[in-house]
């Protein structure tokens, strides 16, 4: 009995350091993405509504650009599609202020973000953020009224 006690503390403690060790380094569940790259929508949204503000260049790696100012390349999981978002990035500075998004889907079953951000970590950038879509670009957007293009 007491050995199973040992046991199951022992599964608790390693749980909690794993877990205290992402917040500590951002690691987010074996994503490509860190915690930290993760950019909510009301704070891109606010960005998006403020003319005084600097604007980051966002691209659209799923099917529709639909948030205002963003440029279309289409779903990241077609290699064509890929291979035109790194021609576009190519050109900018690798400290540039990038906002990725798809909205297709749950990111849990979306095959469009992490090609774009493997992408956009093999080719060095260091601005970047993943617009948080978990759910999709409807809910997590579009209901709550945040700018769209016209």
């Amino acid at each position: 009995m007491k050995k199973t006690k040992i046991i199951i503390l022992s599964l608790f403690a390693l749980a909690y350091i794993s877990t205290a060790f992402q917040s500590i380094t951002g690691k987010n569940d074996g994503e490509p993405w860190t915690k930290q790259q993760l950019l909510q929508p009301t704070d891109l949204a606010k960005t998006l509504n403020n003319s005084k503000a600097a604007q980051p260049m966002i691209y659209c790696v799923g099917p529709q650009a639909i948030i205002k100012n963003s440029i279309e390349i289409g779903s990241a999981q077609v290699p064509s599609n890929l291979k035109n978002f790194k021609q576009q990035i190519s050109r900018l500075p690798k400290n540039a202020n990038i906002v990725i998004y798809c909205g297709c889907c749950p990111f849990d079953i979306c095959p469009n973000v992490r090609p774009a951000v493997n992408l956009l970590k093999e080719m060095k950038f260091t601005n970047f953020k993943l617009l948080d879509l978990p759910r999709n670009i409807k809910v997590d957007w579009i209901d709550h009224g945040y700018p769209v293009a016209e």
